[in-house]
C-alpha cells in the first residue's frame, strides 16, 4: 500500500488506493477459499490473544476516539456504542475464539440428489468471495465482521466510522497478527486507512468487481445511502424500529421483566424496543404498571391520549414517534385494539427488524409469530436476544432486514453461497 495516498487523501489517489485494496482482497480470497480449517482457526484465536495482549492500548486509543467525538457534540447514544471497556474488549476475545469453535461451513454438502441415469448432484456450500462492511461507531464491528468473514472464507474490506477510528486501527492490527500467525494472507481482513468520504463512495462502485457484497451497519443514512449509491448486492440492516405487544391475556409479572431488560438494558442496540402497544382488553390491569415502570426506571414515555392518562409524566406522541429508532432511553406507548390492530401498526410503522408479543394465549402467539413479516419474531422473551451471538452463531455481521439470501443475523451459514458438484460415470445426454 502506497502511503502517500493515505497522506495526500485526493480523489484520484482514494480511487487508486481502494482499487489496490480491492485487488488484493481479491487475490487473498482465492486462497481463503481452499484454506484449511486449523489455519482459520488459528488465525482466529491467534488474534484473541493479540487483543488480550494490546487491552490496555486498545482503550487508550477508545478514550481518544471517545473524546474526539464528545468535542464535536456527539449524542449520548452515539458515544455508549463507541465506548469500550475491560468486559467489552474480553468479550471481543472471547468472540473470536467462540467463532474459532463453530463448525467450518465451506465445503458443506447441503443436498444430494441421485438421478436415474446415474448422475450424483450435490449442493455445496462456498464462499461468497470479497464482503465489504461499512460501519459506524461500534469498534467490536470489526472483530466480528473479520471474523466471520475469515471463518467462511471470505476476504473482507472494512470501513469504520470516523468516530472510531483510532479504536478499530489497533483492533485491526490484532486481527492481522492472527493472521500472519497462520501464515493466512493479510488482505483477508483489510481496513481502509482513510476517513475520506469518498472511500465508501468507491466501495459502493465495486472496486472494479472486486467486491461481491455490502454490508451496512449504521444509522439511516448510512444505509440509505448504500442502497441508492451501491452497485453491487447488499444485506441491508435498516434500523431497528422494535415493537413489543402485550396482549389481554399476557402474564404482567413477565410482561414487566421483558419489557424493562427491552428497553433498557442498553438503549443503543438495534434490539432494543422502541414502541409497546398494549391491549386495550387488558389495560386496566397492564398499562399503568408498566408505564410506571419505565417512568420510575428513567425512561421517558411518549403515549397515546389512553397512556396520558396513566401519569402525568407521560407527554404525547406525534405521528413521527411511531416511526422512531430512538436508540435511547424514549419509548411510545399505545394502546390497541386487540391482537388484529397490533399487527397492523406493526405492519404500518415497522421496519421487519424484531417484535415480540407477550401472552400465554398460545393461538395469539402463533398469529403473531406467523402473520408478522419480520426478521425476528419472538413470544414471551427480550427482544435484546436479536443477536447473532445469541442465536449461537458466534457473533453476526449485521441483521438483515430484506429478503433475499440473508435475513436475520447474518452468521457464517448466510456468509455463503453454493455450487452443484456432479459426479457421472460417462454418462451423455439423449
Amino acid at each position: 500500500m502506497d502511503l502517500k495516498l493515505v497522506r495526500k487523501n485526493e480523489p484520484g489517489d482514494i480511487r487508486a488506493l481502494m482499487l489496490s485494496l480491492g485487488q488484493a482482497a481479491r487475490e487473498a480470497a482465492h486462497g481463503l477459499a481452499l484454506a484449511p480449517t486449523e489455519a482459520k482457526n488459528k488465525a482466529l484465536r491467534a488474534a484473541a490473544e493479540q487483543i488480550r495482549a494490546m487491552a490496555a492500548d486498545i482503550l487508550i486509543a477508545n478514550a481518544r476516539d471517545i473524546a474526539e467525538a464528545d468535542a464535536n457534540n456527539t449524542a449520548d447514544s452515539f458515544l455508549e456504542r463507541l465506548a469500550l471497556d475491560e468486559k467489552r474488549v474480553e468479550g471481543m476475545a472471547k468472540g473470536l475464539e467462540e467463532i474459532a469453535a463453530l463448525p467450518d461451513p465451506v465445503g458443506r454438502v447441503l443436498a444430494r440428489i441421485e438421478r436415474p441415469n446415474g448422475l450424483l448432484i450435490e449442493r455445496v456450500a462456498t464462499p461468497l468471495g470479497v464482503i465489504g462492511v461499512i460501519f459506524e461507531s461500534r469498534p467490536s464491528v470489526a472483530v466480528d465482521a473479520g471474523a466471520l468473514c475469515l471463518k467462511s472464507g471470505n476476504a473482507a474490506i472494512l470501513r469504520g466510522g470516523s468516530e472510531s477510528f483510532h479504536s478499530v486501527s489497533l483492533i485491526h492490527q490484532c486481527l492481522q497478527a492472527g493472521l500472519k500467525t497462520a501464515g493466512l494472507p493479510a488482505a483477508a481482513i483489510t481496513l481502509v486507512p482513510v476517513k475520506d468520504r469518498a472511500a465508501v463512495g468507491e466501495m459502493l462502485a465495486g472496486l472494479d468487481g472486486n467486491i461481491d457484497v455490502i454490508v451496512p451497519r449504521g444509522g439511516k443514512s448510512l444505509v440509505a445511502r448504500v442502497e441508492a449509491e451501491a452497485r453491487v448486492p447488499v444485506f441491508a440492516h435498516l434500523e431497528g424500529l422494535v415493537h413489543i405487544f402485550v396482549d389481554r391475556d399476557a402474564d404482567l409479572t413477565k410482561a414487566l421483566t421483558i419489557l424493562r431488560n427491552s428497553k433498557l438494558r442498553r438503549t443503543s442496540v438495534c434490539g432494543a424496543a422502541e414502541t409497546l402497544l398494549v391491549d386495550r382488553a387488558g389495560a386496566t390491569t397492564h398499562l399503568a404498571p408498566l408505564v410506571t415502570m419505565l417512568l420510575d426506571a428513567g425512561c421517558a414515555v411518549r403515549g397515546d391520549a389512553a397512556t396520558q392518562v396513566v401519569d402525568p409524566r407521560v407527554t404525547a406522541a406525534t405521528d413521527e414517534d411511531w416511526r422512531r429508532e430512538y436508540l435511547d432511553a424514549i419509548i411510545s406507548v399505545r394502546v390497541v385494539d386487540g391482537l388484529d390492530a397490533a399487527l397492523a401498526h406493526i405492519a404500518h410503522y415497522g421496519s421487519h427488524h424484531t417484535d415480540c408479543i407477550i401472552t400465554e394465549n398460545g393461538k395469539a402467539a402463533e398469529r403473531f409469530l406467523n402473520e408478522v413479516d419480520s426478521a425476528i419474531v419472538i413470544h414471551n422473551a427480550s427482544t435484546q436476544f436479536a443477536d447473532g451471538g445469541e442465536f449461537g452463531f458466534g457473533g453476526e455481521i449485521g441483521i438483515a432486514t430484506g429478503r433475499m439470501h440473508a435475513r436475520g443475523p447474518v452468521g457464517l451459514d448466510q456468509l455463503t453461497t453454493f455450487k452443484y458438484r456432479v459426479h457421472g460415470n460417462g454418462q451423455i445426454r439423449p
